[in-house]
Order: structure tokens, then C-alpha cells, then sequence
């Protein structure tokens, strides 16, 4: 694919063969921003861990310092005071059956994170095939199966994001906007990577993590440092 001017302008200023620190690297993304909206901005990193092995799995959830700067769409599916404990703690679409009825019929996923209490996994399990793949299943590693309704929203709103491998041993995570400026976006970053690490398997053997990068929505990529 053909680059633009702005791409190829911001790719000649960053160094491939070198590992920026992180407030460098985050520095050159945010100067670099001249896109008319504002640019997501992506950490991916590489881990040393085999993920076909059940004990080498790496998973889990960080709310972010400074939020990721996306009004993120909440969806409950509880009954009776759970359902308004949702409601008043400002879930964006409440239901029971009659949500899950609507997802398995029209393939509805008009929403973001999906949050549920224990009494309705069985209820929610029916459309698990649909929300599944897109990431969407309610589960108690991350959170999002809960009794504490009003918090697991709170948190979302918040900042809270997801890490876990992909296929590849890759682990990739929205840190924030460019607007946010470095000193924010440091700070997410160092709350996502710290979280990574303590998250590190027992049984992994080597270097952990083998290769960070950062990159907003429509600039290339920067090599950081990985000296931890």
C-alpha cells in the first residue's frame, strides 16, 4: 500500500535501527500528529511465551491513569436491582433476556463492553458464540462477571482495557489519544507495561518481553526500549 507525504515525513524523522526510551518515542508520535482528527495511539508488544500452553497464558486488566480518551458504550445484562444499579450508575443499555433475545435474532452489537452477573452466564452463554469472536463475552478475569455492577462500570468509563495474546504472542492495547500529550501518555504506558509484567507466567522460560512498539492510528511505528 502507498504511503502519504505526512506518513513518509514522520518515518524519515524515527530511526529503525534504534530503541527509543519511552518519553522519546511517545514525543516523536505527538509532534508528529497532522491528521485532521485525533490519532488513537497503540502499544504492541512481543512477550517470550508460548500461548498454545494453558500455563503460559497472559491475560488480564489495568484501568489507565489518564482513560483512553474513548467514550466507551456499556452494556448490562442483569435483572431486578442489579438492572437498576446498572441503570443508575450510568450504563448506556440495560436488559435481560429480551437484550440477549435481540443479539442472537439481529446479531445486535451496538456496544462496547459487555458486563453481567453471575446468576445470568447461563442466560448469556446462549449467544457466546456471537460475542465470542468479537471479544465481547462477559468474563470474571476481566471483570465484566460481577456483582459489583456499579464498580465494573465505573472502572470501563474510567479507563479500564483489556490485555491478553493474540495467536502470535502479541499483546496489543489502546493507550490513549495523541491529544493526551506525553507526560499522559507515559503514564499509560508505564501503567499497561507494569501490568504486563507482573502478569508474567511462572513457567515462562528467557527474555519476556521480546519487543515493544508504539504507533498512532496513521503514523509508523517506534521501537522502544525493553530494558526492564
Amino acid at each position: 500500500m502507498k504511503k502519504g507525504k505526512r506518513y513518509l515525513s514522520i518515518k524519515n524523522q524515527i530511526d529503525n535501527s534504534k530503541l527509543y526510551d519511552v518519553e522519546e518515542g511517545i514525543n516523536l508520535l505527538v509532534n508528529g500528529a497532522k491528521a485532521k482528527f485525533d490519532e488513537t495511539v497503540e502499544l504492541h508488544v512481543r512477550l517470550g511465551v508460548d500461548g498454545r500452553n494453558a500455563d503460559q497464558q497472559v491475560r488480564g486488566v489495568v484501568v489507565l491513569p489518564n482513560g483512553t480518551g474513548k467514550k466507551v458504550k456499556v452494556l448490562v445484562i442483569a435483572r431486578g436491582d442489579k438492572a437498576k444499579e446498572a441503570e443508575e450508575a450510568g450504563a448506556d443499555v440495560v436488559g435481560a433476556e429480551d437484550i440477549v433475545s435481540k443479539i442472537a435474532s439481529e446479531n445486535w452489537l451496538d456496544f462496547d463492553v459487555c458486563i453481567t452477573t453471575p446468576d445470568m452466564m447461563g442466560v448469556v452463554g446462549r449467544i457466546a458464540r456471537i460475542l465470542g469472536p468479537k471479544g465481547l463475552m462477559p468474563n470474571p478475569k476481566s471483570g465484566t462477571v460481577t456483582m459489583d455492577v456499579k464498580k465494573a462500570i465505573n472502572d470501563v468509563k474510567a479507563g479500564k482495557v483489556e490485555y491478553r495474546l493474540d495467536k502470535a504472542n502479541n499483546v496489543h492495547v489502546v493507550i490513549g489519544k495523541l491529544s493526551f500529550g506525553t507526560e499522559k501518555l507515559v503514564e499509560n504506558y508505564n501503567a499497561l507495561i507494569n501490568a504486563i509484567i507482573k502478569a508474567k507466567p511462572a513457567s515462562a522460560k528467557g527474555q519476556y518481553i521480546k519487543n515493544v512498539v508504539i504507533a498512532s492510528s496513521m503514523g509508523p511505528g517506534v521501537k522502544l526500549n525493553t530494558r526492564f
